[in-house]
């Protein structure tokens, strides 16, 4: 029988020759080209999509259209200076790994069929487990990502703690938490009330009091608190929560803690990254992933639990089609996770360590630390730009300093253009973040080929960028919807205007279509002196205008706030943060006299905050302060 799709060895030298070659060269050009090219989906399509050949092509010609087609398009991750998002540049043992994975075709979630790789993994997990100072019990797998690790350890504790989905259950995190964490909870079946949204301090890390004081709530109201996601390096800031406090709290309470250390975790090994890390290891799962630190190729990440036999009864299942002798012999990753069918990904893991060993890794990672610091320096001493955050491991936030009688509104714009010009210019990449309900650019070094002229020729770039402010968008009015018309605003809101909405902070720019939208949605509300409008730890989004009458903002009996006629809350809880989850309420609200409240749905306020840019700048700000303001969160 003739294989059609055999390949001679000679041929197969020839290819891997010729793919090699491709991308020494890409690898050898990459600091003189762009960190950054992009083109239209129509544009990409002429040139790449078309139907399958019927025959056989050209490998040499298929190479060139990847070469020139397809390869160029991309951002450049691995470019020197990029510096946006959490880059990565891996290293050629660690690409030449995945080859021999993909060549040998392993299915590493078996025992029976991957005993040598699946003795890899161990040994990889071993030396992930000794670097973060778990127990010897604790266990792991490799994954995708850490968005796969953080699912699969919220699943993983839901099923040690609870066991099937129950709707009394809670889980915890903070504002600078990654999006994976929301992502996770809506796929494994959270409601919005189910994920308590915490803020988080002036540093940016969550404050073990909130934790404590939202836990407890939940415990008198007869619900069921079962994990905390708390934070090893957050992608905004890279700040690291008190890891340590935080564990005493969770034991205390009989609360998972989780900790998200995909970006941070694995400065473990240098000594700063230690004490930065201090308490890690009373976790009891960690997420880690390999391909930040590490400058492992896209995919891998990790998941460790400290009490390993916990992650095999959550996720083993032995249908009958898996019943033969042998599989139950060793280690079956399967049983670990979600994948059935998986690559090795330790062998990349292991080839790169071991071919360059761990003081190069540790280098690497110290030599990033001091890059960002280094940028910290220059900017605290040039006039032209103002540090927003400190570095913290390898990030750090700053902006271009407005110009003098500019408003805050262009300054952030000013800055949001620079961005869009040095991605447009392709010689530089940063990218951008709110911080303080302000807008400001995010330098993240974490490639091991950056050099110290590649960080401050980013910076100077921002600095003189030369960019023009565009005149503000026409938003043309939405057509009428049924039952938001003027009169019915009216009779919803009495004679609250779109005059009297510019009055309240944060409105001053609507439209009087935009006040119209907003305010035909409105209901009136009338509480006497001691009612409650609304309860710390409730999960509730509505925004409150106060329209006479004064009500008193109170954190566990303190008095933190007044408000009065034209005077609005309830905007922390009504902002979303991701996939319908959002803060609850972060204070209790008492009328302290006879008054009426202008009550809007939550939704209203996102869609208004979506449709112009300037009152969305303007609520985050007013949120951000009160979230701030001391003792705690208002």
């Amino acid at each position: 029988m003739t294989d059609p799709l055999a390949v001679r060895p000679d041929q197969m030298r020839e290819m891997g020759r010729a793919v090699v070659d491709m991308l020494i060269a890409r690898i050898e050009a990459l600091r003189d080209g762009p960190v950054l090219q992009t083109d239209t989906l129509e544009s990409r399509s002429r040139r790449v999509a078309g139907p399958a050949s019927g025959g056989p092509r050209d490998f040499g010609e298929l190479l060139r259209c990847l070469d020139e087609e397809v390869l160029p398009y991309v951002g450049h991750f691995d470019h020197p200076r990029f510096f946006g998002y959490i880059p990565g540049a891996g290293t050629w043992p660690a690409a030449l790994g995945d080859l021999i994975a993909a060549a040998t075709m392993i299915d590493a979630g078996s025992w029976r069929e991957s005993v040598g790789p699946t003795v890899l993994e161990l040994t990889v997990l071993d030396w992930f487990r000794d670097w973060v100072g778990y127990p010897d019990a604790a266990a792991g797998i490799l994954v995708s990502g850490g968005s796969a690790a953080n699912l699969t350890a919220i699943a993983c504790a839901r099923e040690a703690l609870i066991g099937p989905m129950s709707p009394r259950i809670v889980m915890y995190t903070g504002d600078q938490t990654h999006s994976s964490v929301a992502r996770a909870a809506r796929h494994l079946g959270f409601r919005p009330d189910q994920l308590r949204l915490l803020p988080t301090d002036d540093t940016f890390r969550l404050r073990p009091e909130d934790v404590i004081a939202a836990i407890d709530a939940d415990l008198a109201a007869d619900r069921l608190p079962f994990l905390v996601s708390a934070n090893a390096g957050t992608t905004n800031t890279g700040a690291v929560d008190p890891l340590g406090e935080l564990a005493e709290v969770c034991h205390e309470r009989g609360v998972w803690l989780h900790v998200d250390g995909a970006y941070g975790a694995f400065a473990m090994l240098t000594e700063r990254g230690r004490r930065a890390m201090r308490g890690i290891e009373q976790a009891d799962s960690i997420t880690l992933d390999p391909h930040k630190w590490l400058a492992m190729p896209f995919e891998v990440g990790c998941l460790l639990v400290r009490e390993g036999g916990l992650l095999e009864r959550a996720f083993e299942l032995h249908p009958e089609y898996l019943k033969e002798s042998g599989h139950r012999a060793g280690i079956n990753f399967a049983d670990r996770g979600l994948q059935l069918t998986r690559a090795s990904r330790a062998i990349k893991v292991w080839l790169a360590v071991e071919a360059f060993g761990l003081d190069a890794f540790r280098a690497a990672i110290d030599r990033a630390m001091d890059q960002t610091l280094a940028a910290q320096a220059q900017i605290e001493v040039d006039p032209r730009l103002e540090l927003v955050t400190a570095a913290s491991l390898g990030i750090l936030t700053f902006r271009r300093r407005g110009r003098p009688g500019e408003s805050l509104a262009d300054t952030d714009a000013r800055n949001e253009a620079i961005v869009r010009s040095l991605a447009a210019g392709g010689d530089v990449l940063v990218t951008a973040t709110v911080v303080r309900g302000r807008y400001a650019i995010r330098l993240c070094v974490l490639n091991h080929t950056t050099a110290d002229d590649d960080v401050a020729y980013a910076l100077e770039r921002v600095a003189t960028a030369d960019v023009d402010l565009a005149p503000p968008p026409v938003v043309a009015a939405r057509p009428q919807v049924a039952g938001t018309t003027v009169g019915n605003a009216a009779r919803a809101a009495g004679t609250f205007s779109a005059a009297d909405l510019r009055r309240v902070r944060g409105f001053e720019g609507v439209t009087e279509d935009q006040a119209m939208r907003f305010l035909g949605v409105a209901r009136e509300e009338r509480y006497g002196p001691g009612d409650v409008v609304t309860e710390r730890w409730a999960h509730a989004r509505t925004f409150y205008i106060v329209v006479r009458g004064q009500v008193a903002v109170t954190i566990d009996g303190l008095e933190v706030n007044r408000l009065g006629v034209d005077e609005a809350f309830g905007e922390i809880a009504a902002i979303d943060w991701g996939r319908d989850f959002s803060y609850g309420r972060t204070a209790t609200v008492t009328a302290t006299m006879d008054t009426q409240l202008l009550a809007v749905p939550g939704a209203a306020l996102r869609e208004l905050m979506l449709d112009s840019a300037t009152v969305d700048a303007q609520i985050r700000r007013i949120a951000y302060d009160r979230m701030h303001r001391v003792p705690s969160a208002t």
